[in-house]
């Protein structure tokens, strides 16, 4: 039998339609699945951050300093201090000694010497110490007594770190005749006051410094002007490590270090 034209349309078009609901109910399940996705990645995400900023407040929140945090911050804070302070802050105008009797004097600097290559500044024994130690770099100033009658160099030898000043020191000699150059400034006091006429030399170390003092006679003496017999003054040598000693106590006091890892409140 021959199918009429407009019944087939309608089975066409009903076709057409389960097609499409087809179509579609496939597509929101594609869409739920979608949605499911993307709001799983989101919890995921959102979970990630979440832990992130715990952590970094964790980590960046005010906490009381460790034991090891502390020392770190003193070794660092001494360490700076030869760039950090002024000329004038490492070499003061004016270094308190005790003089004969124990009356407490004054010595007053005189000059300070550009910054130099430590083994410009030392004898040549004691460059190839400092060389090998990983020297950074020398300051000097000079300073006379209360009487003008002494004249004092005082060099600061940096180190890299304590560790190498301590290896470096290990090295060096008690031999008073070697040590740091002086320096005279024309002009002063301390104009004569070359190689020749230092009568003692020494060290302390200081943290990451060595601290060298040599000392002589304004008058411009040599060492070797002196006869044996003659004794130095008791009053030079004493005045020159206390000089030194208390330049090396200034780079090396401990600073006040912060009780938290942001000041002062934790």
């Amino acid at each position: 039998m021959r199918a009429w034209p407009a019944a087939t349309s309608r089975r066409t078009t009903a076709v057409r339609e389960r097609e499409e609901a087809a179509a579609l109910r496939q597509g929101v399940r594609y869409r739920r699945w979608f949605v499911a996705l993307v709001g799983a990645v989101l919890a995921v995400s959102a979970v990630v951050v979440l832990i992130g900023t715990v952590g970094l407040f964790a980590e960046t929140r005010s906490r009381p300093l460790t034991g090891a945090e502390q020392a770190r911050y003193k070794q660092e804070e001494i360490a700076r201090r030869w760039q950090a302070w002024p000329a004038t802050g490492v070499f003061p105008a004016e270094v308190k000694y005790v003089g004969l009797d124990r009356a407490q004097q004054y010595a007053r600097r005189v000059g300070i010497a550009p910054e130099t290559e430590c083994r410009d500044a030392v004898d040549t024994s004691v460059a190839g110490i400092l060389d090998d130690h990983g020297c950074v770099a020398m300051l000097r100033a000079t300073y006379i007594d209360q009487t003008s009658t002494f004249v004092f160099t005082v060099g600061v030898a940096v180190l890299k770190d304590e560790d190498s000043r301590i290896s470096a020191t290990e090295q060096l000699s008690q031999d008073d005749r070697v040590g740091v150059l002086p320096v005279a400034f024309p002009g002063t006091v301390t104009e004569r006051f070359g190689n020749t006429q230092r009568q003692r030399t020494g060290w302390v170390g200081a943290g990451p410094y060595i601290v060298f003092s040599t000392a002589g006679y304004a008058d411009g003496r040599t060492r070797a002007a002196i006869p044996p017999e003659e004794m130095l003054h008791s009053e030079l040598w004493p005045a020159a490590k206390s000089i030194g000693n208390q330049i090396a106590y200034f780079l090396a006091d401990p600073p006040k270090v912060p009780p938290c890892t942001q000041g002062n409140v934790c």
